[in-house]
């Protein structure tokens, strides 16, 4: 998608910026609206940008502006009808800027009630899926790996570091603790609640095929888990995020999170530990994907920090 841009400038940089900004070829249209905003007070500038050209528009803002002047929104274009530019606007590319990725990944990991209740419901049904039949479980473990939102609290921390923003990083690692804290716990208690009530018992959890595979994973499995972390944090920096669910299914972080709390509740230390491995073996992979392709993005396009 293209961008627009709506840039609050004070009065005395309208006419530097807008010339600035007017000889990019990347951008298609602008406009000013003098005096239009009250909060900051000043001029709006309505930029209409190429994906590829919306690091150059805000570089220039960052060099025109002190950071505490800077106010810019940003919103994602349907469309650019403009036939004179015609190659121009079928050229374009798909990457996000790293003010948008920051926030995504800040909307998605943030612990409020609804992330909570997420991470919660997902335990319970990755927890079901460890100890039912092959197509049901299935069903549990892309569910869960859908519903609970493990992917972005990981993403954010090897984001950080690239910008080096700690905030960030922080942000990421307390979701992190928390959510998958929640996660395991719900896990636990739902595998009690089905030996309470004879759904199932510890020995259907032991002998699982897939609880077995798990335990050992082999190199076909590990780059299935290699491709969904690299794919994960690809899909993110390029704004694609209609289609995460298959990175998110690829990876096994949710299954093996459930089987830390299922085996722990279930007085299978074995089993618990074998989860962990597996599931910091994901954990790594989507931390040092993140490193990788963030930092790739930050040196090849995009070549600046974000606004404070």
């Amino acid at each position: 998608m293209h961008r627009t841009f709506s840039i609050t400038v004070p009065p005395a940089t309208t006419e530097l910026l807008c010339q600035q900004l007017t000889t990019l070829e990347t951008v298609i249209s602008l406009s000013v609206q003098p005096g239009a905003s009250r909060k900051p007070p000043g001029d709006i500038i309505m930029v209409q940008v190429l994906n590829r050209g919306t690091d150059e528009v805000l570089r220039h803002v960052q060099s025109a502006l002190p950071p505490e002047q800077i106010s810019v929104a940003s919103s994602e274009l349907s469309s650019l009808i403009a036939p004179s530019q015609a190659s121009l606007v079928m050229g374009d590319k798909d990457e996000a800027i790293w003010e948008e990725i920051e926030s995504g990944l800040r909307h998605q990991g943030r612990p409020t009630a609804n992330y909570i209740l997420l991470m919660f419901l997902g335990g319970i049904i990755a927890a079901v899926g460890l100890v039912s039949e092959p197509v049901p479980q299935a069903t549990a473990f892309i569910a869960s790996s859908i519903l609970a939102p493990g992917f972005e609290p990981l993403a954010a921390m090897p984001l950080g570091v690239v910008l080096q923003r700690w905030h960030v990083t922080w942000r990421g690692l307390r979701s992190t603790l928390l959510g998958y804290a929640l996660f395991i716990g719900a896990a636990g208690l739902t595998m009690l609640l089905m030996i309470a009530t004879g759904a199932s018992s510890a020995e259907d959890l032991a002998t699982n095929p897939e609880v077995l595979s798990m335990s050992h994973p082999d190199l076909k499995s590990m780059l299935v888990s290699g491709c969904g972390a690299a794919a994960g944090i690809i899909i993110i920096a390029a704004y694609r995020r209609s289609v995460i669910a298959g990175a998110l299914i690829a990876l096994v972080l949710m299954p093996a999170a459930a089987l830390i709390g299922c085996g722990l509740a279930v007085g299978r230390s074995h089993l618990a530990l074998e989860g962990f491995v597996r599931f910091s073996l994901d954990v790594a992979l989507v931390v040092v994907m993140g490193l990788i392709i963030f930092q790739a993005k930050q040196l090849f396009l995009h070549r600046r920090k974000p606004s404070e």
